[in-house]
């Protein structure tokens, strides 16, 4: 089978300075080839420009109903991602079709990768995103093997802390996002199985729902660590407009409001993961990037 990666994953995985990367992707054609084979399927395409940590092919399976083959490194969590996945079982998320298809390799549902929330108008995007997000909002399961926010975020902090050391232009923002994250964990409120990367773009078209949601990097911790990335969603038009301060202080006190969240607690972790988002692009040479985020996390 011929076969190359999407482009936008092989950049995402050159920015992460992972060892092993450039291994994993060398080999990936023959994984894929490998779980094809093992499982009968008919692969369709790979779907391009596709994410930014794993390999998502469509195919068919041998009785010919659709599906998606994705394929993870060990650093993208995939065994976590599998947990999650079946714990909700289908509901709010994309269903898991095979729940022991080895490392790295997950078998799931078909939707919609065309038709993400992203193309509803902003206002309906937020509300339907929200929506499904609550329904993810469970539990975490006995036993469970998730990292915690508290785990997540002390890596991501200590990140920031070496780069506000050699970047005194972010240091402020850095220091600001690392008080809010020491007060939030402070007083944190009961926990709760997270999707862990939640925003428009994780929300795809189903059959069976209208909307599901895709690709967590579940966490355990509290409900507006998971919404504070859905506020910068469409930062680009946030920052473009005259009035993207005041828009994006409404934006956290609707979904707090909606969700029945904090918003103060909302508005903090919005911070830090925006600050913590903006200094990571920094650092692996996204200034574009790093310069909307930082500028929205000033807002905040």
């Amino acid at each position: 089978m011929a076969f190359e990666p999407p482009q936008r994953l092989v950049r995402a995985l050159g920015e992460t300075e992972r060892k092993g990367a450039a291994d994993w992707l060398v080999k990936l054609p023959e994984l894929v080839q490998q779980v094809v084979d093992l499982r009968e399927l008919t692969v369709e395409r790979v779907q391009a420009p596709g994410g930014r940590s794993s390999l998502v092919v469509l195919v068919r399976q041998a009785d010919g109903t659709p599906a998606v083959l994705k394929l993870a490194p060990p650093w993208a969590r995939p065994e976590s991602e599998r947990a999650a996945l079946a714990h909700w079982g289908g509901f709010g998320a994309v269903q898991l079709l095979d729940g022991d298809g080895g490392e790295g390799v997950l078998l799931l549902e078909r939707l919609h990768p065309e038709m993400s929330v992203r193309s509803l108008p902003e206002a309906k995007a937020l509300l339907e995103a929200a929506g499904t997000l609550r329904r993810l909002w469970v539990e975490p399961p006995a036993g469970q093997v998730f990292e915690s926010v508290a785990e997540r975020t002390g890596r991501q902090a200590e990140a920031m802390r070496t780069s506000a050391a050699a970047d005194a232009e972010v240091a402020p923002l850095v220091d600001a996002a690392l008080a809010a994250r020491e007060e939030l964990l402070a007083s944190a409120p009961q926990a709760r199985l997270l999707h862990g990367t939640f925003r428009q773009s994780k929300v795809l078209a189903g059959e069976r729902m209208p909307w599901l949601a895709v690709g967590p990097d579940p966490v355990v911790g509290e409900c507006a660590f998971d919404l504070a990335r859905l506020v910068r969603d469409r930062v680009e038009d946030l920052i473009a407009s005259p009035s993207g301060a005041s828009i994006t202080r409404r934006r956290v006190k609707r979904l707090a409001e909606s969700l029945e969240l904090d918003q103060e607690r909302l508005r903090g972790w919005t911070l830090f993961r925006a600050v913590e988002s903006g200094v990571r692009a920094r650092r692996v040479g996204r200034p574009q990037d790093a310069e909307l985020l930082l500028e929205f996390a000033g807002w905040l």
